[in-house]
């Protein structure tokens, strides 16, 4: 199941339309609130995951999505392309919780679209 929070440009422009003050972050909170649910009903519909790694930190709810399709029980597959080092040694390629919770998934993080398909074929295993 795929879900795109940039589906909601329209809610969002509408909040932001709105004037600064209760009213405004009142709506934000809703709105909020509903992205993350659909965002958690797409991961429990989930077989696998496929989660982008790149920039200097792994991306806070790409981190938080992980860690919850690993307590479901999905298998997850990291995808960096991103060449400047962000883990916290040289033994790994990301933060090590992240990398833990993708490689314990029984998942695996590559660096080319290339080696996507035998990525997918040692999750089907």
């Amino acid at each position: 199941m795929l879900y795109d929070p940039w589906a909601h440009q329209g809610d969002i422009g509408a909040v932001q339309a709105l004037p600064i003050g209760a009213e405004r972050r009142e709506a934000w909170r809703k709105l909020n609130m509903e992205i993350g649910r659909k965002n958690r009903v797409a991961i429990d519909g989930c077989n696998a995951m496929f989660a982008v790694l790149d920039g200097t930190d792994v991306d806070s709810g790409t981190a938080a999505e992980i860690g919850y399709g690993f307590a479901r029980g999905i298998p997850i597959l990291g995808y960096r392309s991103d060449f400047r080092l962000t883990g916290d040694n040289e033994g790994g390629t990301i933060n090590p919780q992240v990398e833990y919770f993708i490689r314990a998934s029984g998942g695996d993080i590559i660096t080319s679209l290339n080696g996507l398909p035998g990525a997918i074929a040692k999750l089907k295993k």
